[in-house]
C-alpha cells in the first residue's frame, strides 16, 4: 500500500511538471523581454550632412537619445531626390531601430519618379511631425507689388510676363510657385536655377522679380528693403516675421505650402513603439531650448498630438505633392 501510495504522488508531480513548464518558459520569457530601445537606433536622414533637412535630424537625435537613454546614430545617404535612404528604412527590420527622417520631399520624389522601390506612403509608419521652415513670397521693389492680391493683379493683366525663381525643377520652391499659380488663376514664367544661392542674387539684382525661397535667406533682405516680403507659404505666421501675413490671409484662401521634417518608421514597426518614439519627440519638442535652437536654423516647431494625426497629415501630403508635380509637368525620369 505505501509503494503503491508512492507510486501515485509520483505521478501527479511529474503530472505537474508537464502542466507548469510552459507556463515557467512563458513566465521566463516574459522576464527576459527587452525593453525598447536595448540598444543605439539608427536614423537615417536622406540628405548629405549640414543640409537644412539635416540640422533638425541632428538635433532632435542629441536630445532624444538622452530621453530614451539609447544612442541615437545619424546615417547620412543622401541622393536621387531622398529616395535612397527612403528605400534603405521601407526595407528594415520593423523593430523601431531603424528610422527616416521625413520631410516634404519624401513625397515630392513619388511625382518626380516614374517608379519608386517602394510605396511612399504605404510602407511606412509616420510617427509625428517635429519640425517646419515655411517659405516666403518675396518680390523686387521694382515691380511695384505690395501685397500678393497686388502680385496677382499685376500678373492678371500680363500673363506669363512676370518671372519668378526657384532652386530647380521639382524643387519646392518651384511647387510653392505653381500651387500658387494654380490656386489664383495665374500665369507666371518658371525660371529654375542650380541652387538658390544663383537664384537669390538675380533677384535682388532684379533680374528675375519673384521668388519663393527661404526665411533665413531672405530676412536680411526683406529688413534692409532690398526686398518686399508678400506673405509666407505656411498655414500660420512665422515667429520670424511675424508681421507677414501667411499667403493665405493676404487673399488665397488655404494656400499652404512648406517644408516640413518628422519622423517614420518601417510599416510594421509595433504600435507601442510608435507610441514611445512619439512621446519622446513631442517632449523634445516643447523644451523651449529645442525651440531656441530650432529658431537659429530658420526652423520652427511642428508637430502633431498623436501618431494618428501625423498619419492623417502625411496621407494628405502624399496625394498633394506628387499631384502638384505632375500639374508642373516636372520629372526626373
Amino acid at each position: 500500500m505505501a509503494r503503491a501510495a508512492w507510486r501515485s504522488v509520483s505521478v501527479m508531480r511529474r503530472l505537474l511538471l508537464v502542466l507548469l513548464l510552459p507556463m515557467t518558459a512563458h513566465a521566463a520569457s516574459a522576464g527576459s523581454r527587452e525593453v525598447y530601445p536595448s540598444r543605439p537606433i539608427r536614423l537615417v536622414v536622406p540628405f548629405s550632412t549640414g543640409g537644412a533637412a539635416d540640422v533638425p535630424a541632428r538635433l532632435l537625435s542629441q536630445k532624444l537619445s538622452e530621453a530614451l537613454g539609447q544612442q541615437i546614430v545619424v546615417d547620412n545617404r543622401p541622393g536621387a531626390a531622398s529616395t535612397i535612404g527612403a528605400d534603405l528604412v521601407a526595407k528594415a527590420r520593423p523593430d523601431g531601430y531603424t528610422l527616416l527622417s521625413i520631410t516634404t520631399s519624401h513625397f515630392v520624389s513619388a511625382g518626380l519618379y516614374a517608379k519608386l522601390p517602394y510605396r511612399p506612403f504605404e510602407d511606412f509608419a509616420p510617427v509625428t511631425a517635429f519640425a517646419t521652415a515655411p517659405y516666403v513670397l518675396a518680390v523686387h521693389p521694382s515691380l511695384e507689388a505690395k501685397s500678393a492680391k497686388a502680385l496677382i493683379g499685376l500678373a492678371k493683366a500680363a500673363p506669363g510676363k512676370i518671372d519668378y525663381a526657384s532652386s530647380g525643377n521639382g524643387s519646392l520652391q518651384h511647387l510653392s510657385g505653381a500651387l500658387f499659380q494654380r490656386m489664383t488663376g495665374i500665369e507666371l514664367t518658371h525660371i529654375p536655377y542650380k541652387g538658390s544661392a544663383s537664384a537669390l542674387t538675380d533677384l535682388l539684382s532684379g533680374r528675375i522679380k519673384v521668388t519663393f525661397a527661404g526665411m533665413v535667406n531672405l530676412l536680411p533682405h526683406t529688413r534692409s528693403g532690398r526686398l518686399w516680403a508678400l506673405g509666407v507659404s505656411s498655414s500660420k505666421r512665422s515667429v520670424l516675421m511675424p508681421d507677414v501675413p501667411t499667403i493665405a490671409e493676404a487673399g488665397v484662401a488655404g494656400y499652404d505650402a512648406m517644408q516640413w521634417t518628422g519622423i517614420a518608421a518601417p510599416l510594421g514597426t509595433p504600435r507601442e513603439i510608435i507610441s514611445k518614439l512619439h512621446a519622446g519627440i513631442v517632449a523634445q519638442v516643447l523644451r523651449p531650448d529645442f525651440a531656441e535652437n530650432l529658431l537659429s536654423g530658420g526652423s520652427e516647431v511642428f508637430y502633431h498630438a498623436t501618431p494618428e494625426q501625423g498619419a492623417a497629415f502625411m496621407k494628405q501630403e502624399s496625394i498633394k505633392w506628387p499631384q502638384l508635380v505632375r500639374d508642373s509637368g516636372a520629372r526626373i525620369n
